[in-house]
């Protein structure tokens, strides 16, 4: 099947100092349109100049990621990481299978070379790069390879406390992949839950109440632990479920004190997770301290402290109002995801918390690899991707000028409402 590219410069841009750039945003704007292999949209590759057009686009665009390729083993650590970026960037917005797996092991050895001997920020672009390979491979031998390959390598870093806290903190969440990618290695579940759990339970508030002097950064860093902690919740056994809960749910509430909202947030969607498969399990479960972990929720639901900012407060009373019913009533509160012509519901903390990782995983393609990534869409058991035809697509789309007309009514409508009101208003107050 064809693959509709926009077209690229043939030649990798490079600075004054011969530097491999990334993307620009102009470029990933035009990659995450491009929709690939079954996708494209026929008509407007004819309106290009059909497949010679199209072909040349596509050697265009593969000439340039050879290019970022070849720069990451370039001396500069900039140009490195301006390479393993610009791979990223493509990655993120476009299937690139078949071009992939002829690089696999050439990329897979670049990666490994840019974690050991590279620092911070290129060790978070190559733990974000491995992470985006595998998603690209699937759940195959192929993934399975890579990640037997860079395993020893996320381990030391996010053991390491003298690593740079930007690998670290990329690691902590890139560390679980293989888990998404339903790769059988379940037997090593418990062995990489235990580093996570070294890592978040140093911001558990003391005995006294008080929280200990954590640095934003590392604070960043035992969120990532915690998130990544409560994935692998979602594919524990029922036994290791009863341990943890028996371990771990008393325990949690006290990061719920944690001076990071980030923190709270990922403690309360934790405890909100560990409830709902506590109930899966057992419909009669029961928690000794459910009132006095209720009166915390319901506390950080309604929080007015003034020492802290408006939308941290707004963004911790949504979800804490969400995570009490959790707990209080067992329910959910449902969210839909659209993407091309159809859609997706989140109705469980465990497939939020799977959703939010993949998201974690492909930034802003997120919606493009679920149209398009048939590994994704197995995860979330959408089926095959869905054949659009370029008819229903131009059929779908709104022009810029309708949404001018339709949001100028609305505001309309709007303005003239809110006149009568003021108008009433006033009347009451003069009489």
């Amino acid at each position: 099947m064809s693959c509709q590219l926009a077209h690229v410069d043939p030649r990798p841009s490079r600075g004054q100092h011969g530097n491999v750039q990334p993307f620009s945003d102009e470029d990933v704007s035009i990659e995450t349109l491009s929709h690939c292999s079954s996708f494209s949209d026929t008509a407007s590759v004819a309106d290009e100049g059909g497949e010679a057009s199209e072909d040349t686009a596509q050697e265009d665009f593969q000439y340039k990621l050879k290019g970022f390729i070849d720069s990451t083993v370039d001396k500069s650590a900039k140009t490195r990481q301006g390479a393993l970026d610009g791979l990223k960037t493509a990655m993120a917005t476009r299937i690139l299978y078949e071009f992939i797996s002829e690089r696999r092991m050439t990329i897979t050895d670049s990666i490994e070379r840019c974690l050991k001997k590279g620092k911070g920020e290129e060790q978070r672009a190559a733990a974000s790069l491995a992470c985006l390979l595998c998603i690209q491979l699937g759940s195959g031998i192929e993934s399975e390879e890579v990640l037997k390959t860079l395993k020893p390598i996320f381990k030391y870093i996010l053991a390491d406390g003298s690593a740079s806290i930007q690998a670290r903190q990329a690691v902590s969440t890139r560390f679980i992949l293989r888990w998404s990618l339903q790769i059988p290695w379940k037997n090593d579940v418990h062995a990489t839950m235990e580093c996570f759990e070294n890592l978040f339970t140093r911001a558990y508030a003391r005995m006294d109440g008080t929280c200990p002097s954590i640095s934003p950064q590392t604070s960043q860093l035992y969120t990532n632990a915690l998130l990544s902690w409560a994935l692998l919740l979602t594919i524990c056994t029922a036994s290791q479920l009863k341990d943890i809960l028996r371990k771990y749910l008393p325990k949690l509430p006290k990061l719920l004190e944690s001076e990071d909202v980030n923190m709270r947030i990922a403690a309360g969607e934790t405890i909100a997770l560990l409830f709902e498969l506590a109930r899966d399990m057992d419909t009669d479960f029961e928690f000794d301290d459910w009132d006095e972990l209720c009166n915390k929720l319901n506390a950080l639901a309604t929080d007015c402290n003034k020492h802290r900012a408006k939308t941290d407060k707004r963004k911790q009373r949504s979800v804490f109002r969400d995570v009490l019913k959790a707990v209080e009533e067992g329910d959910f509160q449902s969210e839909t995801i659209r993407f091309g012509t159809e859609r997706m519901t989140i109705d469980s903390w465990v497939k939020k918390r799977t959703y939010d990782a993949f998201r974690e995983f492909v930034g802003s393609g997120m919606n493009y690899h679920l149209q398009a990534n048939e590994f994704i869409r197995d995860v979330f058991e959408l089926g095959p991707p869905v054949l659009v035809d370029s008819a229903t697509m131009k059929a779908m789309k709104i022009s810029r000028f309708e949404r001018h007309l339709h949001n100028s009514a609305a505001f309309k409508a709007r303005t003239k409402a809110r006149s009568k009101f003021r108008d009433k208003r006033v009347d009451v107050g003069e009489f």
